[in-house]
């Protein structure tokens, strides 16, 4: 049986495009498309049944990836969701995961690599993707074991900080503290939960949960 799977892009012809070629995967069927997330909400009342996975643009009108994601996230918990973008900002990226996306693809990737994805998301839950050196299967897995870090008050609050829209130069105001400060507290940090990234970085923070979504 195919695995079910929606689509929601403002873009029409892309849309379009990426339904044609999902449907050459064999392994899935195109149920829903939509415009943004607005859209979508309408036509899932209709549908008799929910796509299993769900592919969601970033930057739409009326209702934005971050939002349906997030929707999608508290009425379809069991629904998979991925991130297919041209955006590649860090704050972007944690901002979907956080909102409920298991992977976070690129435009431009390669068919081959997409259908690799969809079939890991499929069969593990999340995609193995090394962007910006990170490696989000590590990072995405649940801990077996809760190990003590020597993380100290102001490091943490510093991982909340970074974990949101704020520039490190902003995060240095709001701590009032020295930019070179905060430098320090990010490559402590990187080196203690053993990260390459900021997204790495909130990607571990809240998989260790060290800061709440």
């Amino acid at each position: 049986m195919k695995t079910k799977i929606g689509l929601v892009d403002d873009h029409q012809l892309f849309l379009k495009s990426l339904s044609l070629m999902l449907e050459t995967f064999q392994e899935y069927e195109v149920v829903v498309e939509a415009l943004n997330g607005k859209d979508l909400q309408e036509k899932l009342k209709i549908l008799p049944q929910p796509p299993e996975m769900m592919l969601i643009d970033v930057n739409m009108p009326q209702m934005d990836g971050v939002e349906t994601t997030q929707w999608l996230s508290e009425h379809y918990p069991s629904m998979l969701l991925i991130a297919l973008s041209m955006n590649d900002k860090d704050q972007t990226i944690i901002r979907m995961f956080r909102a409920g996306c298991s992977a976070y693809l690129l435009k431009d990737t390669h068919p081959t690599e997409l259908e690799k994805a969809l079939k890991e998301v499929r069969t593990k839950g999340y995609y193995n993707a090394d962007t910006g050196n990170i490696n989000f299967r590590r990072l995405l897995r649940k801990a077996d074991e809760k190990t003590e870090l020597p993380i100290n008050a102001r490091e943490l609050q510093f991982l909340s900080y970074a974990c949101s829209d704020l520039t490190y130069k902003e995060i240095a105001v709001k701590m009032n503290l020295s930019e070179r400060t905060i430098d320090g507290y990010r490559e402590a940090l990187f080196e203690k939960l053993h990260v390459q990234s900021r997204v790495g970085l909130c990607l571990e923070a809240i998989r260790r949960e060290l800061v709440s979504l």
